[in-house]
């Protein structure tokens, strides 16, 4: 049986390839963390990111918006637990180090929540929780879409992640808000 940190030789192979092609791009977007103004407001980004404004947003949806907002919180919460479970099963299956750890020259700026890099759970959720609060509620675009940038960015900047983890973050939370949202209509 193998363990967490063991994988496949194809994969290795593969995520290795990956790797040596993102590292240019990753270095570009770490060297914003030299900038103490952008790297602060990328570490917010992510400590955000990590599910307080999404837990703040879900909790006042109903406050505000009654049974509407209840059942668009309700979406978010249960994309919220299938996204978790789906990324951490993601994250043993294809065991990508972080760019930090693979790569001297990227600077980690943040706090990771886990070892490995592949998918983006931060992203994942920011996208997924963008786009079902603004399917329910237009209004939020202005201020949630930004958001949600911001956060799939700082991963990148801050070292944490690959372009790829992001990119396919973003492209899971999609599925993700588009599935519960056909499965359980608010």
């Amino acid at each position: 049986m193998m363990n967490s940190t063991a994988r496949p030789t194809r994969t290795a192979a593969l995520v290795n390839r990956l790797d040596q092609s993102e590292l240019r791009l990753c270095r570009q977007f770490n060297a914003l963390v030299q900038q103490a103004g952008a790297r602060r407001v990328f570490q917010w980004a992510s400590r955000l990111g990590d599910g307080v404004a999404w837990y703040v947003l879900i909790a006042a949806l109903p406050l505000v918006h009654g049974r509407h907002g209840a059942l668009v919180a309700l979406q978010m919460a249960v994309s919220g637990l299938a996204g978790l479970l789906l990324y951490r099963y993601l994250k043993r299956t294809f065991v990508r180090e972080r760019p930090f750890i693979t790569h001297d020259t990227i600077t980690r700026a943040g706090v990771p929540l886990d070892r490995f890099s592949f998918p983006s759970g931060h992203t994942l959720h920011a996208v997924c929780f963008t786009l079902i609060a603004v399917c329910g509620f237009p209004y939020l675009a202005p201020v949630l879409v930004p958001f949600a940038l911001l956060v799939a960015l700082s991963r990148v900047v801050l070292g944490l992640h690959y372009p790829s983890d992001v990119l396919v973050g973003a492209l899971i939370g999609t599925g993700m808000a588009l599935g519960v949202m056909a499965v359980l209509p608010a």
